[in-house]
């Protein structure tokens, strides 16, 4: 499922990026754009981002 439309993210993007020691969403940003057009996408982003590394939102 795409997470970031503005950047055709998806959610196996960010579980791959977590894979490689993304733990943040200022890092994942910083890697891929995710967030920087529109910023709808960073709560949906998060979410995913807290499950692949096990924290809590």
């Amino acid at each position: 499922m795409y997470v970031c439309i503005c950047h055709a993210i998806t959610e196996k993007d960010i579980q791959q990026a977590v894979g490689k020691g993304v733990s943040s969403i200022a890092r994942l940003s910083e890697l891929t754009m995710l967030g920087t057009q529109c910023g709808h996408c960073t709560k949906h982003a998060d979410q995913v981002l807290n499950q692949c590394t096990g924290k809590s939102s």
